[in-house]
C-alpha cells in the first residue's frame, strides 16, 4: 500500500474560500472513502491567529511554518491576498523550501503569481483566473499561459490551476494520478461532482 501523504494547504489573509476550501475538501473526502488511509490535510500559515479569507470567513490554520508536518502536497491559493504575500520573503521562502521536496506543488488561481515571482513558471505553461494573466505575463515573460485550460502541468512537480473552482478539477486530477481513476470517481460521486 502507497504511504499516506502529507496535503500541506498555506493560508493567508484575503486567500480565496473555494482555493483552499475545495481542495481540502476532495482529499479529506477521498482519504475519508478509503479508511482515512491516504491523505492527512491540513492547513499552515505564518502564525496561529485567525485567517481572515476572502468575503470575511475567519479560519484556524493548524499549524505554522516552523511546526508543520513535511509535506508531500503543497496547495498554493489564491485570492486577493497573494498580492500582498507577493512581497512578503517570509512566505516566498517557505513555499520555495517545501516546493524543494514536494511530490507535487500546485497553485489555485491568483496563487501563480506567488510561483511566478519565484520563478518556478519560467519557461512553463501555466494557469491562473482569467483577471490575472495579464499580470503573469509581465511576471514571467518567458512562460506560456493557457487560458484555455482548467489545469496544466507546469513542470515535473508543479501543477497550475485556472480561477477558484478550478482547482476542484486540479485535485481531482492529483487524486486520480497517485491512485487511479477508480479512487477519483468514487470520491466525485460522494461529493456528488461531474468529472
Amino acid at each position: 500500500m502507497a504511504k499516506k501523504l502529507n496535503v500541506g494547504i498555506c493560508l493567508f489573509d484575503g486567500a480565496e474560500v473555494l482555493d483552499f476550501a475545495g481542495p481540502f475538501e476532495v482529499f479529506s473526502v477521498c482519504s475519508e472513502l478509503c479508511d482515512h488511509t491516504l491523505f492527512n490535510v491540513f492547513t499552515v500559515a505564518k502564525d496561529l491567529r485567525p485567517i481572515r479569507a476572502v468575503n470575511g470567513l475567519s479560519v484556524n490554520p493548524k499549524y505554522v511554518f516552523s511546526n508543520a508536518p513535511k509535506i508531500d502536497i503543497l496547495i498554493i491559493p489564491g485570492g486577493e491576498g497573494a498580492r500582498v504575500q507577493m512581497k512578503d520573503k517570509e512566505v516566498l521562502n517557505w513555499i520555495d523550501k517545501m516546493h524543494e521536496t514536494t511530490t507535487y506543488t500546485i497553485s489555485i488561481c491568483s496563487g501563480a503569481l506567488l510561483l511566478g515571482v519565484l520563478g518556478l513558471l519560467d519557461g512553463n505553461s501555466y494557469c491562473t483566473h482569467r483577471e490575472v494573466y495579464d499580470d503573469l505575463k509581465k511576471i514571467v515573460p518567458s512562460g506560456y499561459p493557457r487560458p484555455e485550460k482548467r489545469y496544466v502541468q507546469s513542470s515535473e512537480m508543479l501543477y497550475t490551476s485556472g480561477g477558484i473552482s478550478a482547482g476542484i478539477d486540479l485535485s481531482f486530477h492529483i487524486v486520480e494520478l497517485l491512485h487511479g481513476k477508480k479512487i477519483a470517481e468514487q470520491t466525485a460521486y460522494y461529493m456528488e461532482y461531474e468529472l
